[in-house]
């Protein structure tokens, strides 16, 4: 949105009040007369039929309403079944309703499904780039639906082969990061040898690590959808994600630790692994937070990059911490 707007702004500020509703007993000859009557307000999107109580009933896609029969009711032409926002609703809500829904637009109805407004993409584009030319109305279309959690460009019909252009990139991120992981794993074989209990748990630390990265990034890439990230901004959630990982490293270290130790009965390996676990974890949430938030400052999709390279960083960085402390302590 625009710097002076936020997404929890109610939708309902930002809705068509000129819209054409329809009454659901209307013919299609009688449709089509009240729409060259009235017209269509600044945009139409879709056509959406209301009852004798003007409450929401349908939608008529234009389809429809084109070839059906001069004397056909709308009731008969219409579908039923309609999205719509509530009037409650903010902007955040009708964003992740175009994302759930990829329609071009939504109602917005009251308690009683009273037709109030009518919420489109094409006002979001106004709002996020007021000030480009029509020239740029494309990439604006772009611009807005990467805001909202995709692009269109790169969803559309995609082919095999464009799919594979878009996502093969990232999985050689993954395929780089287990080569390097197996490199330094290869440099820290004395100490494998001398305590094979710590290759036995080495599974289990990677997969503790990327589940924390995972669910970091995650939230991180939902609170984007509505923010701005700044200094400020990922300081405090740094904060905040490091006091959480480290509870989430501590209770799980103290927990691995038990289990080494009642297993093999050796305390400094089991101290070794469990500590090792608090420092993955701290690490994992800190790539979780950091990759998806630098490249969406840089204007690339977290969506798609993030995860290859959120859990790329954090297994070298598992690897290097876990093996690292062994070294050292054992």
């Amino acid at each position: 949105m625009h710097d002076k707007q936020t997404y929890n702004q109610p939708v309902l500020d930002h809705a068509r009040k000129d819209f054409t509703a329809l009454d659901k007993n209307l013919s299609v000859d009688e449709t089509l007369k009240k729409i060259r009557e009235e017209g269509l307000g600044e945009r139409i999107v879709y056509f959406y039929v209301v009852d004798d109580e003007k409450k929401l009933v349908g939608v008529l896609p234009t389809r429809r309403l084109l070839t059906g029969k001069p004397g056909q009711k709308i009731e008969e032409l219409m579908v039923k079944r309609v999205a719509a926002l509530p009037k409650t609703a903010t902007v955040y809500d009708a964003c992740e309703f175009f994302v759930t829904y990829k329609f071009l637009a939504f109602p917005v109805v009251d308690e009683e499904r009273r037709l109030l407004g009518i919420v489109d993409v094409n006002l979001f584009t106004e709002e996020l780039l007021e000030d480009e030319s029509e020239e740029d109305e494309l990439r604006s279309y772009d611009d807005v639906f990467e805001t909202i959690g995709f692009r269109i460009n790169e969803l559309k019909n995609a082919s095999p082969l464009k799919s594979w252009r878009i996502r093969f990139p990232w999985l050689l991120v993954t395929i780089s990061s287990g080569t390097a992981a197996a490199l330094f794993i290869g440099i820290f074989h004395t100490t494998i040898e001398m305590s094979l209990v710590i290759a036995f748990f080495l599974a289990l630390v990677l997969g503790l690590g990327e589940s924390v990265s995972i669910q970091s990034m995650t939230v991180t890439v939902q609170t984007l959808h509505s923010t701005q990230p700044s200094l400020k901004w990922y300081l405090k959630n740094l904060l905040r994600e490091s006091k959480t990982s480290f509870l989430l490293g501590v209770s799980c270290g103290a927990l691995v630790t038990a289990v080494v130790f009642l297993w093999k009965g050796q305390i400094l390996p089991a101290v070794v692994i469990g500590s090792s676990i608090v420092l993955v974890e701290i690490s994992a949430a800190f790539w979780g937070l950091s990759v998806p938030a630098i490249l969406h400052k840089t204007k690339l999709d977290p969506k798609l990059a993030a995860g290859p390279i959120t859990l790329a960083l954090t297994d070298v960085t598992t690897i290097l911490f876990y093996f690292g402390l062994a070294t050292i302590l054992l």
